[in-house]
């Protein structure tokens, strides 16, 4: 595959609060991490209630930036949420109340802010076009980066008078009529499975349903659309995968029913890993046994660089050993992440660690992600002392001692929490915006502080009771 390293070209996130030194860990971990609700499910279940045919229940959501964009768009075009105290049976959610979303006639002469979120700004266009009235999506400056053409041509094959300037991104209008016709529609979703998803989470309620085919190169993310499916059928829908990359969603209701988020298994990549680089183990509480969430890949991915993973229960916990920081050696993999791209920055962080080179491909997509992230990962290692060249479709890393430094987030939550990993064996890594992590993880600071110092209660422990396990607490 072609070498085509070429410098980051978008400027880091700008003057803000002093930059985060990451903490580096003192000894093994014994970390213990419970994890807010999954991003990826909270607003998928949150299009899907509001569009449903009646109230629906969310228990567990996550509170983030972008579950709330998305609140924020749902109750600017009249759907009705509401927050009620949590019901879990262990005591109320540390991370926030439950919703409950009532339908309502939509409406438009609104303005959606979809901030820098990728769900926003591809599920609720086909679900204001159900609205009657005006509506205008923007977001973020660096929003209007993210490719968004796939959208604007589907809403316009479906009959949709689309105002844009043009190139394909935010910002673009169109006034709602109250339905769209529907029918059979073909879209090239190369760059993300996001298009696809946005348009069958609100197919059922078009006229004529959807037949949706795929055509292009690379379908990346498949199990995010697999989470889409799923949730569609869970109300009730219809959906026919007659052929790889082709749906068919009947039209018809989509039930009202009370749903309970899975932890956000892609925002326990950090966590995970943190157990081989620091060495110890890590435990993430109530990890499902089945799920759609591309996260569950890390139960695989991992022992291929010499973790050991354990189901303790309802949770999961991962094992690094001495860890990297105790002078095992990781080593260098080939690895294809076209199903879980987002897992990328972590596993690109532990490989900037290894012992040998490795070369990480199907990710060509993540150029549209909220920075580029091929461009900002190979940026920020190599000021950092390491060694990464970018490919036409991954990058390539190479062995090489790092040193401390800044480590720029480019308005990207995975940028930050790939830094926080890299510093807890090199001190001095600097993160210059840790809060661009409340886009899907508010906490994240917070928790991490908890995990490394957990090696200091570990090593504590330990001095204290020659006899103590190395394990994560039973």
């Amino acid at each position: 595959m072609a070498d085509t390293t070429h410098s980051q070209s978008q400027t880091p996130t700008g003057a803000g609060p002093a930059p985060w030194v990451a903490p580096v860990a003192s000894g093994p971990l014994r970390g213990d991490v419970s994890l807010p609700g999954s991003k990826s499910l909270t607003n998928r279940e949150l299009v899907l209630a509001a569009l449903a045919d009646g109230p629906s229940r969310i228990h567990l959501p996550l509170h983030s930036r972008d579950s709330a964009l998305m609140v924020e768009g749902l109750r600017a075009l009249g759907v009705g949420i509401e927050e009620l105290p949590s019901t879990d049976p262990d005591g109320p959610n540390p991370y926030g109340p439950d919703l409950r979303v009532t339908p309502a006639p939509m409406t438009g002469d609104v303005r959606v802010d979809c901030g820098l979120a990728g769900t926003v700004m591809r599920f609720l266009p086909p679900l204001a076009a159900l609205a009657v009235g005006p509506v205008v999506f923007d977001g973020d400056e660096s929003a209007r980066r993210r490719p968004m053409r796939p959208v604007i041509d589907a809403l316009v094959q479906l009959g949709v008078d689309v105002t844009d300037d043009g190139d394909g991104s935010l910002p673009f209008a169109f006034t709602g009529t109250g339905s769209v016709r529907g029918g059979a529609l073909s879209i090239d979703a190369s760059a993300s499975s996001q298009f696809v998803s946005g348009l069958l989470l609100s197919a059922p309620r078009f006229d004529q349903g959807l037949h949706l085919r795929h055509e292009g190169e690379r379908l990346p993310s498949l199990p995010h659309i697999e989470m889409t499916v799923a949730a569609l059928r869970a109300r009730g829908v219809r959906v026919d995968e007659p052929a790889v990359g082709e749906w068919v969603v009947h039209p018809g209701p989509i039930a009202a029913v009370d749903v309970t988020i899975e932890p956000d298994l892609s925002n326990a990549a950090p966590f995970a890993v943190a157990a081989l680089v620091a060495g110890g183990t890590v435990r993430i509480r109530t990890w499902p046994t089945h799920t759609t969430q591309v996260g569950a890949d890390l139960e695989t991915l991992l022992p291929r660089w010499g973790a050991t993973v354990v189901r303790d229960g309802d949770d999961l916990v991962f094992g690094g050993g001495v860890g990297i920081r105790g002078g095992a050696s990781v080593p260098g993999l080939d690895l294809d992440l076209t199903r879980g791209g987002e897992l990328a920055p972590a596993l690109v962080a532990l490989a900037a660690l290894a012992a040998g080179p490795t070369t990480i491909t199907g990710i060509g997509h993540l150029r549209g992600h909220e920075t580029d992230r091929l461009a900002a990962l190979a940026a920020d290692v190599n000021q950092t002392g390491g060694s990464v060249h970018e490919l036409d479709d991954g990058l390539r890393i190479e062995p090489a001692p790092l040193h401390g430094g800044g480590w720029a987030a480019y308005e990207d939550h995975r940028m930050a929490t790939a830094g926080a990993i890299v510093g807890l064996v090199t001190p001095g890594i600097a993160v210059d915006d840790i809060g661009t992590t409340a886009k899907t993880l508010p906490q994240f600071p917070e928790l991490w502080a908890e995990l490394v110092a957990s090696a200091s209660v570990s090593a504590s422990s330990s001095s204290a009771s020659p006899s103590s396990s190395p394990e994560v607490s039973r």
